[in-house]
């Protein structure tokens, strides 16, 4: 698959639809990779009469790792929840925000829609933030606005979110099941997660990416000041049943941003299962046309 380069990072991209089509980024969150992005949900959007490009975030897939680089991100999330100010880290989420602009950079695309789910919700924000000439609408998934007044993540899936994944294959499929703490309850599948697993663990395993994300979120702290001043259409998408980034982060994050829209999905978790995808997508495509009409 192709590459964009920014600076010292290379990311790996792919597309799906016809080039002439409007161009929706998806930005993938923690650790996640652009498989992640379900291809038949990235079919989908493209048949909506749009051009999807989905990526390798640093620090995960086949994109640059800065191995090496070490972060204790235990101290960092001890640190912002005791109110601390978190600094000194390897990169920030305007970093990430600068390698998806890249991206499109690669592909000759000035602007386009940003789709963002959990911290690639984050950085989809971000990117809103820095470059809103950049962008022509922003889609908020499972997401927050970094304020640290309303962390509430609770216990359980706060200690499954910091502690050590298995390294091999087979453990690490197994592990698998132990996110049915956030995911959707009425879909959640043990043994399509381990088929996820598995593919993702074939493609690539890098779970020490995870910690510099984190330390990169926390870096960047509350995006809320710049989010009241935004102009971009928004809308908001969140599970009532999330249990990692609770649905009143979501709503927070609706309130925050001037006339967004907030859709609360009754049956999602902090994931996005197929039988969800068709309102996700309608509410999607409804939001780019609106916003392109304006």
């Amino acid at each position: 698959m192709p590459r964009a380069i920014v600076g010292e990072i290379e990311l790996e991209y792919e597309t799906i639809g016809a080039q002439d089509d409007p161009a929706i980024l998806l930005v993938m969150g923690l650790g996640a990779q652009l498989i992640h992005w379900h291809e038949d949900f990235c079919q989908r959007l493209a048949d909506g009469g749009f051009r999807i490009i989905r990526f390798d975030n640093r620090d995960a897939g086949l994109s640059t790792k800065l191995d090496g680089v070490e972060v204790d991100f235990l101290s960092l999330v001890a640190a912002a929840l005791d109110g601390k100010e978190v600094s000194g880290t390897p990169y920030d989420l305007s970093d990430m925000a600068n390698d998806a602009f890249g991206v499109l950079d690669e592909l000759g695309i000035e602007a386009a829609h940003i789709v963002g789910a959990s911290l690639g919700g984050m950085i989809a924000q971000t990117m809103a933030i820095d470059r809103p000439d950049r962008v022509l609408s922003l889609t908020s998934i499972m997401s927050a606005t970094g304020t640290r007044e309303v962390i509430g993540i609770p216990d359980e899936s706060l200690a499954l979110l910091l502690a050590p994944t298995p390294t091999d294959r087979a453990g690490h499929i197994a592990y698998a099941t132990e996110y049915s703490i956030w995911s959707s309850k009425k879909y959640f599948d043990p043994e399509l997660a381990k088929e996820h697993a598995a593919i993702s663990y074939d493609r690539c395993n890098y779970p020490d990416g995870s910690g510099r994300q984190i330390a990169a979120m926390l870096a960047s702290g509350d995006r809320e000041p710049a989010l009241a001043e935004m102009k971009v259409p928004t809308l908001v998408i969140h599970g009532r049943d999330d249990r990692l980034l609770l649905p009143e982060l979501g709503e927070r994050t609706a309130d925050v941003i001037p006339g967004a829209n907030y859709l609360l999905m009754s049956d999602m978790g902090h994931d996005m299962p197929e039988p969800l995808w068709p309102v996700v997508i309608d509410a999607i495509h409804s939001h780019l046309r609106n916003s392109t009409s304006r």
